[in-house]
Formats: structure tokens, C-alpha cells, sequence
């Protein structure tokens, strides 16, 4: 999913401006918008952060940024407002699918359920 651009005249000044180190070194930032645009597409698809298309900026990036934007309360704001403001189909209630969840050797009873995963011998 890409923003358009009223969505992102309105999204825009909700996200902080890169911090800029003191002596100039490092990569620069990959622009917030195209970051947006791949963390939105991994809310709306489900998709683990590695299957993050290549037109998107990396899934670590995307990662990261999410992860700074979540715990800085921007993430909060940005989906209130897609939601409340512009009414894009993102929602507030999220449900957890825990249809397949391996588990570690050793795991509960239940895993023993399943008649092919029994000892053969």
C-alpha cells in the first residue's frame, strides 16, 4: 500500500525529524514515507518483516523505525489519524492468528496430538 498525497500531507507532520549525529557520520535516513509505506504494508498483509517487498526500504530498517516510532508514541498517532482522519481501512481491534505454533522439543502435551508427529517405535 502507498499513501497518497493528501494522506501524506497529513501524515507528515506527525513524524519526527531524523536525529542528525553532531559529527555527520553515518548512512543518511531512507525518507520516512517510503518507511511508512512498508510498515503499513506489513499491518495490512500479516506478513513477516522479511518478506517486506524490495521496493520498500529494507525489513530491517522498516523494523527499526517501527520499533522507535512505536515506543516514541508516533506510531499511536500516525494510525489514529489514518483510522479517525482520513478513514483508511486500518483498525483499531487486532486479532492474533495462532492457527500454527511450533513448538521448542520438550513442549506441552498438545503437541503430541497430532498422530503423525507420534514416536514410530
Amino acid at each position: 500500500m502507498e499513501l497518497t498525497e493528501h494522506e501524506w500531507r497529513v501524515l507528515e507532520p506527525l513524524i519526527p525529524k531524523p536525529k542528525v549525529r553532531a559529527d555527520r557520520r553515518g548512512r543518511p535516513w531512507k525518507p520516512a514515507r517510503l518507511v511508512l509505506d512498508g510498515i503499513i504494508w506489513i499491518l495490512k498483509t500479516g506478513a513477516p518483516w522479511r518478506y517486506l517487498p524490495e521496493c520498500y526500504p529494507s525489513y530491517k530498517t522498516c523494523h527499526r523505525r517501527f520499533q522507535q516510532w512505536v515506543n516514541d508514541g508516533t506510531m499511536h498517532r500516525i494510525l489514529t489519524t489514518l483510522v479517525k482522519e482520513l478513514g483508511v481501512g486500518l483498525s483499531e481491534e487486532s486479532f492474533i492468528d495462532g492457527t500454527y505454533a511450533g513448538a521448542k522439543k520438550g513442549g506441552g502435551v498438545s503437541a503430541n496430538l497430532v498422530p503423525e508427529r507420534l514416536p514410530k517405535s
